[in-house]
């Protein structure tokens, strides 16, 4: 249950007291299509540079999906379909029972969420790096883009408190207890099946940003008369944004550098955020789909990925470690 409450913090109810500020994919050569990001309706349209992206995480060269696919068994197509209806059924259950708690107190809900946004991306490291201490893993875009992903909702986190969503110390204790059974859930789920992991991560992204975009809808003249907090400002105009490319695996490096100007750019910005986060999570449920957008500019040969140790779950790298790699005999 304290795992899928993050996705619960994005209630319907938003905003009915006034705000105030507490304080002051994968292959060479690269190829670059046109993508529109989603705007309110006051907006122009912003078009950026981006990498194919699959429109299916589990979509193959041919068009067809991998549960479609012949060497997709049946009983797999049958997991598959459960993994995802039983993820959608937490995250769309447990939405009304948090929505009690926080139907009038938009910036706690976010503090809460942000806290425990980033657990999923500690769960995923953890496991990944356990698998390296036994030679069953040696892939490190995924642990990058991890990281990178960890770190931009950190700053999401930092966000809320100085809009004063930590304020109250009840809001503190339960966003810092989910995240520890939120973490051991996580562990455990992305052992068993990391794309039901990866999965469970897209359906709570993906609230996310549908939250975020009725939000800034619905306050959105209100806010562009508010002054962006400083952490907001130094994160998405920072002279550093390399971590900030890295979690939009979808994206060529650069290509969106936002503009903060007032809150209302600071919340703009966070959704989209979350739908880079959601892309991501989708092609993380496709095994090896996943490149850092670095690593295209650094090597386009995809072949050395292809040797690099890895595998999909405790059961197949336990399988792996024990059976001969031809690779390694000759």
């Amino acid at each position: 249950m304290a795992a899928i409450l993050s996705s619960s913090l994005f209630a319907s109810s938003y905003l009915r007291k006034p705000f105030s500020y507490s304080r002051t994919h994968t292959s060479a050569p690269l190829l670059r299509s046109r993508a529109s990001l989603l705007q309110d309706n006051e907006e122009k349209v912003i078009v950026q540079d981006s990498f194919p992206s699959k429109s299916s995480p589990l979509r193959t060269a041919d068009g067809k999906t991998d549960v479609d696919s012949v060497s997709t068994s049946a009983f797999e197509k049958r997991i598959i379909k459960v993994e995802q209806s039983v993820n959608i059924f937490l995250t769309d259950s447990v939405i009304k029972i948090l929505d009690a708690l926080y139907h009038d107190r938009d910036y706690a809900r976010f503090y809460v969420l942000e806290t425990i946004a980033r657990v999923p991306y500690f769960a995923f490291m953890s496991v990944l790096h356990m698998y390296e201490s036994f030679g069953w893993w040696r892939r490190a875009d995924y642990l990058k883009v991890h990281f990178a992903e960890s770190w931009n909702e950190m700053h999401h986190l930092l966000i809320m408190e100085e809009l004063g969503g930590n304020a109250w110390w009840f809001d503190r204790f339960l966003a810092q207890h989910i995240a520890i059974f939120y973490y051991i859930m996580t562990v455990l789920m992305y052992a068993i099946s990391p794309r039901m992991a990866y999965h469970f991560s897209e359906c709570v992204e993906s609230h996310a940003f549908e939250t975020y975009d009725k939000f800034i809808k619905v306050r959105g003249e209100e806010l562009k008369k508010m002054p962006p907090p400083e952490v907001a400002v130094n994160y998405y105009t920072g002279d550093d944004l390399y971590l900030f490319d890295e979690f939009q695996t979808s994206r060529v490096p650069n290509s969106r550098r936002p503009k903060i100007e007032n809150l209302y750019d600071v919340f703009v910005n966070i959704r989209d955020d979350e739908a880079e986060h959601c892309k991501t999570m989708k092609a993380c449920q496709t095994h090896g789909n996943l490149r850092s957008p670095h690593s295209y500019a650094e090597d386009d040969d995809v072949s050395v990925c292809a040797l690099e140790a890895d595998c999909e779950g405790i059961v197949d790298c336990i399988k792996k470690s024990v059976t001969p790699n031809p690779a390694k005999v000759k």
